[in-house]
């Protein structure tokens, strides 16, 4: 009876762990490529929603002063009760009379209406709200722009400590190959004991560097899923290897510095915004400095009475044009011009500067996207010879017509190699990315 529950304690054991791994295989079958994680980043970004709600403020605000052209209508009630009259003295023939004014309870009851009709400065904020609505607008297309670059740039670097990882360890498979037959050579007496040394001491150096390029993968791989709004934990695969993108790097046309403009950089864009709503914010104060025109009404029933007694009404209304027409203000006006003036001059300059300072990112990044493709292209017939050499190495150290120097030798290159193939790519896809970043495609 015992060994029957134990049976079936390890039967059921055995179908939760099946289950388990059934359910964890589930979850790695999840795939992500580059175009997905971009599509993850903008819609799970904290960085996008709020530079959405950054435009919307923008967009109410606006509604809010638009308000301000349509008539203001009011309604006030008023109730006062005398506690103790006013009283007066009159001198009637010689005599004094007291008279008390007023009566126990007054109360009024009545509609304002205020209109703006001429109202420069009311007219240019809402101008310059628009443009409030174009710099949050253009904001958030910038963060769009660093949100997508960043995702490249992580997802590349992902890649690149992956495929690294790999060469390592077919390195460490190489050399772990080459330190049998050394083994088998030094055991049958072919080869010295310093020779089967050397290759121990080498697969054991070897080693260290294939668990640290597994810990660079797993760093990597989270750091992509933090910057995608992801759990570091959950089970996600990253597709594609940078070998993928050669035939596409060496087929890419390389544009010239001439043909490359500025005109969508984000940057830029947002200063000629910021130029106009500097000149904007100019006419606001000339404006405050120009009459105002507005037409004011109102309509009021009032009454009085005693208590216990009549109460007498009294409507009463108007209508009234009230201009207002600024004489000092404009001396103020005129050092506040004068500080505006050098505002946009400075922010001119700033724009300035900034442009150059993107042209020479520009040229910096056609440059190292230009010297990679020629390393691409050399180093990809470098890996093959170097391939065919560690081949031939391997052949001839089997054969004893070589040394285990010259075979560790050939594997070290071809290491070198793979490694510095697989870097020039990345170099590519960086710059790349950083140039579109820069010319504001999206």
């Amino acid at each position: 009876m015992q060994i029957m529950k134990k049976s079936l304690a390890y039967l059921l054991a055995g179908v939760m762990v099946c289950g388990l791994a059934t359910r964890l295989q589930a979850q790695d079958s999840v795939h992500v490529n580059l175009d997905k994680a971009i599509e993850i980043a903008l819609s799970e970004s904290p960085t996008m929603r709020i530079a959405d709600r950054s435009v919307d403020i923008k967009r109410e605000y606006k509604k809010e002063q638009i308000v301000s052209l349509f008539p203001d209508v009011s309604v006030a009630a008023n109730y006062n009760r005398t506690l103790l009259k006013q009283t007066m003295s009159m001198d009637m023939g010689g005599q004094t009379m007291n008279i008390k004014v007023g009566r126990d309870n007054t109360y009024s009851v009545g509609a304002n209406l205020s209109l703006p009709i001429i109202s420069f400065p009311l007219w240019s904020s809402l101008k310059l709200s628009s443009m409030d609505i174009e710099m949050a607008l253009e904001s958030a297309r910038s963060s769009k722009i660093e949100l997508v670059n960043q995702v490249k740039q992580a997802y590349y670097t992902y890649l690149l400590a992956k495929q690294s990882y790999d060469v390592l360890q077919s390195s460490y498979a190489h050399l772990e190959e080459s330190n049998k037959l050394v083994t088998n050579s030094f055991e049958q007496g072919l080869v010295s004991e310093f020779e089967k040394l050397r290759s121990d001491v080498a697969l054991q150096n070897q080693r260290p560097q294939v668990n640290s390029a597994a810990k660079s993968v797993k760093l990597a791989g989270m750091r992509l899923k933090v910057l995608l709004g992801m759990d570091v934990n959950e089970p996600v695969i990253f597709d594609g290897q940078l070998s993928d993108y050669e035939q596409s790097v060496l087929a890419a046309t390389m544009p010239s510095e001439s043909d490359v403009q500025l005109m969508y950089n984000s940057a830029l864009r947002q200063l000629d915004l910021g130029i106009d709503q500097l000149e904007q914010s100019k006419k606001i104060l000339i404006g405050s400095s120009l009459p105002m025109l507005a037409l004011a009404g109102a309509f009021q029933y009032s009454g009085m009475g005693d208590d216990g007694g009549t109460f007498t009404n009294y409507p009463y209304s108007y209508v009234a044009l009230s201009l207002q027409v600024p004489i000092v203000g404009w001396a103020s006006t005129h050092y506040k011009l004068k500080q505006a003036d050098m505002n946009i001059a400075n922010m001119r300059d700033q724009r300035a500067d900034v442009e150059r300072n993107l042209r020479l990112g520009v040229q910096s990044y056609l440059n190292d996207m230009q010297q990679a493709i020629e390393d691409i292209a050399a180093d990809s017939e470098t890996m093959r010879q170097a391939q065919k050499a560690y081949d031939i190495a391997q052949k001839q150290y089997e054969v004893g017509m070589n040394t285990w120097l010259d075979l560790n030798t050939a594997e070290l290159t071809l290491t070198t190699t793979q490694l510095t193939y697989c870097q020039a790519i990345f170099n590519y896809l960086v710059a790349k990315a950083n140039l579109d970043a820069t010319l504001g495609n999206e």
